[in-house]
């Protein structure tokens, strides 16, 4: 059978013989058919178990009509914002509207609503009252409970509540959209889905719920930030599908949310049938004359190994979203991909990227993960590495080895990011040194983060002395290799425990290594993190304690122009947080010192010469006499 599209119009349907659709399926991104976007993943899981799917793509939403095109759907209305949260796709950290949207076509910007899966289901409530609708993506999975917003600066209710959806599917849903349809099909209402794992309902009973856990109400965390942080403490902990209860949100007289257990991780079978389900890999081909869709292009000549990560960053979503478990695919789907991929009329030989989350995680933290799920209470990889960590990257590379010597494949990058301290951790350095020597294109990219401890504890990140004892062997073992590659450090600014002094402290430490970053993120409190929880309640919701929180715009924004003191235009915020640091020590000629003093700057242009003023002359002589 020809692989096509699935179906977008009236048209469609005519041509394909379809009266009436399962599903339609409102989606806030392009329609890209291809396995790094949710919505193609989810509609194509639907449609290999025999039910019928219609895309709906950036419907206006100021037009109810706008999702009734291709009529009312037999079993229900499947919603998602997109496959960012509709509000970071939307606005930068400093709340200021972005120009381009990748996940449209051209790139334009606006083309979908702020908070657009509550937005999309209200519009689809005011023509089909009853029909069942089903939210989910990383919009709807990180809200699924109340939540701090930070775009508000508000706590706001569950999504479920305030989109007025039927269910929630949270995580990689590919079980719970198959178990959801297949219990509507058999003519199960939608109310008494109260069974399945990995998603969240409504109910005005809680004493049906089994073995659940009460955490605070919305009326507590919203007025105590303490509770607030110690409700989230209990979600985090819950959050691994063979340990995890059921969670119990009150809502006063509008009733409770239950979440259930996240769904198992699939197997490596599974995994294989999941992305090799026939997905066109292409935009739909209506988008052409607008230029196409930008996000494409990231995705279109890489490879997904993995997924789930159980490096456990504070600032990452993923403990909420994927889970810790990592879940594999086998090397002969990976290699039957790769080598579809090199008859795509625009590879040009370069595989762009192999992973996941992680790239090097190809397997789970530990034998007994499998079993009895990751630990509520510890991490893998922090503050050090489990004694029970099985590091072994041989998987991987026998995997790259494979893919490198593909006819037509020049080169095999590795993008997706390597976690450093787990590739230390390896006894054996055959990874390490194949990966300069094959993986590498004069550049690598790490994410350090920072360089203070106190705030890498904040992050969960390993200490400083890891990342140098990398930054060390990664020489070395290119010395040896003779190669001129450079690591590139991802760097963010104002994570809760950083304070000024942290961030003078990495300007001095980037100095040292005569390093200044082309782009530095600024922490941005999405949904769900722990980071975030810290951000808004200034506790560490792990232990408690206080955090140090820069929320003031104007010492953010010396916190990053210290991490780019070189750039000329930060030099009065980096001259004002030297000097409230009193460290006025790093402002002179000295090798340490990060700027000159602002009169000796003027007269020494950039050129390196003297202005030619008398006053000039004047002033320096004077200066001279002096001393």
């Amino acid at each position: 059978m020809t692989r096509q599209f699935l179906p977008v119009c009236r048209r469609d349907l005519e041509e394909r013989g379809i009266k009436q659709l399962d599903f339609v399926y409102i989606i806030g991104d392009a329609y890209v058919d291809h396995p790094s976007f949710g919505h193609a993943i989810i509609s194509r899981v639907l449609e290999s178990r025999g039910f019928s799917v219609g895309i709906i793509s950036q419907p206006d939403w100021r037009d109810k009509d706008s999702i009734a095109v291709l009529g009312e759907p037999r079993l229900g209305f499947l919603v998602t914002g997109g496959n960012m949260d509709s509000m970071v796709n939307h606005y930068s950290v400093s709340k200021r509207r972005r120009q381009k949207d990748a996940f449209t076509p051209g790139g334009v910007m606006g083309k979908r609503p702020d908070y657009a899966t509550i937005v999309y289901c209200n519009l689809i409530r005011q023509t089909y009252k009853k029909k069942p609708v089903i939210i989910g993506g990383i919009e709807a999975s990180l809200r699924r409970l109340a939540h701090y917003d930070y775009w508000s600066g508000k706590v706001k209710r569950s999504i479920l509540m305030d989109s007025g959806a039927d269910l929630l599917l949270y995580g990689m849903g590919e079980r719970s959209i198959v178990e959801m349809a297949e219990a509507l099909n058999s003519g199960i209402d939608v109310r008494d889905l109260t069974y399945l794992d990995g998603t969240v309902y409504r109910t005005k009973d809680p004493d049906s719920v089994y073995d659940a856990l009460m955490l605070p109400s919305f009326e507590e965390i919203s007025q105590s930030k303490e509770t607030f942080a110690k409700s989230f403490d209990i979600q985090y902990r819950n959050t691994d599908p063979f340990c995890a209860r059921r969670l119990i949100e009150p809502y006063g007289t509008r009733g409770y949310i239950v979440q259930n257990p996240p769904a198992k991780p699939l197997s490596t079978q599974e995994m294989d049938d999941i992305y090799e389900l026939p997905y066109m890999r292409d935009y739909h081909p209506s988008y052409k004359k607008e230029g196409g869709v930008p996000a494409i292009e990231e995705v279109r000549f890489s490879l997904t190994s993995s997924r789930g990560c159980f490096g456990g960053c504070s600032f990452c979503a993923l403990t909420f979203h994927q889970g810790r478990i990592i879940q594999a695919r086998s090397h002969e789907s990976i290699l039957r991909e790769a080598e579809e991929m090199t008859h795509h009329p625009d590879f040009k030989g370069y595989i762009h990227d192999v992973g996941g989350p992680t790239a090097n995680f190809r397997m789970p933290a530990c034998k007994k993960q499998m079993k009895y799920g990751a630990c509520p209470d510890k991490q893998c990889l922090f503050p050090a590495p489990c004694r029970n960590l099985e590091c072994d990257h041989s998987d991987y590379l026998s995997l790259l080895r494979k893919l490198r010597s593909l006819p037509n494949v020049k080169k095999v990058f590795i993008r997706s990011g390597i976690r450093f301290d787990y590739l230390l951790h390896d006894p054996d350095r055959t990874f390490f040194r194949e990966l300069c020597q094959y993986h590498v294109s004069g550049q690598l990219k790490v994410a350090p983060e920072h360089i203070s401890d106190n705030v890498l504890e904040k992050m969960g990140k390993p200490p400083v002395s890891v990342y140098n004892r990398f930054q060390e062997e990664y020489r070395n073992i290119n010395e040896k290799l003779g190669k001129k590659q450079y690591l590139v450090p991802y760097l963010m600014s104002s994570h809760p425990g950083s304070t000024l002094k942290d961030a003078v402290h990495l300007a001095e430490y980037l100095s040292k290594l005569g390093y200044m970053p082309e782009q530095v993120q600024d922490f941005y409190p999405t949904p769900s993190t722990v980071s975030t929880c810290m951000y808004y309640t200034g506790l560490d919701p792990r232990t408690m304690k206080k955090v140090y929180v820069a929320s003031n715009p104007h010492e953010k924004a010396m916190q990053r122009a210290l991490i780019q003191y070189r750039d000329p235009k930060n030099y009065d915020l980096v001259a004002e947080a030297l000097k409230r640091t009193h460290r006025e020590d790093l402002i002179g000629f000295d090798k340490k010192c990060l700027i000159r003093p602002r009169k000796e700057r003027e007269e020494h242009p950039k050129d390196g010469r003297r202005k030619n003023s008398g006053k000039a002359r004047k002033t320096i002589r004077n200066v001279h006499k002096k001393k």
